[in-house]
């Protein structure tokens, strides 16, 4: 799917014509450039490679600037495929957020805030609170027996269990777009997407 690698700004909220507050997430879509043409012929498969984001001169290897420099471009960090472009392009063009209207739908994807060492009750949503009386008093969100007795005698794979949270590839479909600016970069769309403010996001149509 045709798309652009972006960065989310933050959420906000915009009013619709009936007056209703609708949440939303600014994303700067853009400019990518595009540093890689894959064809049929040689790749086996039709694709864009576009790159987003300088990056610094120090930060990068011999290797990857000989790759940019084919495109015109300095380097970039953050680097992604997208495949079913309508219109032809070649290495060096720059794609901007006007290949996104108002009203269309889109696709964002990115990686999660990491939560660290989480229990069952945050991770998993258990229930946590059981029998308050009957002498329970410490074990309000324990996650409960794992297991039978002698028989298995041992944990099923798959157990829910407490366990690291967060730092997880992410996509929210279907995501409504109710704002393009072009002369920032902007797309304005409905609801939330993954990540902390700042982190790379891709965009797809």
């Amino acid at each position: 799917m045709s798309g652009l690698i972006g960065r989310k700004i933050g959420m906000t909220s915009l009013f619709d014509e009936n007056g209703k507050n609708i949440p939303c997430t600014v994303i700067e879509a853009g400019p990518c450039v595009v540093t890689q043409v894959r064809t049929k012929e040689v790749d086996g498969y039709n694709a864009l490679q576009l790159g987003f984001d300088d990056k610094k001169a120090k930060s990068s290897n011999k290797a990857l600037d000989g790759h940019f420099k084919k495109a015109g471009t300095t380097a970039k960090k953050k680097v992604v495929e997208f495949q079913g472009f309508e219109e032809e392009y070649k290495l060096g063009d720059s794609l901007t957020v006007s290949v996104f209207a108002e009203g269309e739908f889109v696709d964002v994807s990115g990686v999660s805030k990491g939560k660290g060492f989480q229990g069952v009750v945050k991770l998993h949503g258990f229930a946590g609170v059981g029998q308050a009386t009957h002498g329970q008093h410490n074990r309000l969100r324990a996650p409960g027996s794992v297991g039978a007795a002698s028989y298995p005698a041992r944990v099923f794979k798959g157990m829910r269990m407490a366990g690291r949270m967060g730092g997880d590839n992410v996509k929210v479909q279907n995501l409504k777009v109710l704002k393009v600016v072009p002369e920032k970069n902007l797309l304005v769309v409905k609801g939330a997407i993954p990540g902390h403010k700042n982190a790379f996001v891709t965009i797809q149509k």
